[in-house]
């Protein structure tokens, strides 16, 4: 995947999914409502320097999103974890959702 795309994650769809993208590309990532009473509370990366976080937000109706941004020119892995909670529960939140995002650069003749 290049350019620009959207993964949209709904109540019953796998909890770790993985994504190949190149250098460059933007994913809009959409966490529809949970079934359950927790809610979607953050999105983190584990390897900024290939997959940054940004505009990490929630809506009024529990639908999240944010945009990933592959690194410019780096290929390597990153893994978005994305938490959850109930709102009237002490605690941390915990990981509800997983995308392995794989980065690949384009390949060189030579």
């Amino acid at each position: 995947m290049s350019g620009r795309a959207e993964v949209t994650v709904g109540p019953g769809d796998a909890v770790v999914q993985r994504l190949c993208a190149r250098p460059g590309a933007v994913v809009s990532l959409v966490l529809e409502p949970r079934a359950d009473d927790r809610r979607w509370t953050a999105a983190l990366s584990s390897a900024p320097v290939f997959v940054q976080v940004s505009g990490w937000q929630v809506d009024g109706d529990g639908t999240a999103r944010a945009a990933l941004r592959c690194a410019g020119t780096r290929g390597g892995t990153a893994e978005i974890t994305v938490r959850a909670k109930a709102p009237d529960v002490a605690g941390a939140a915990r990981v509800a959702f997983t995308l392995h995002v794989d980065v690949l650069p384009h390949t060189t003749q030579g």
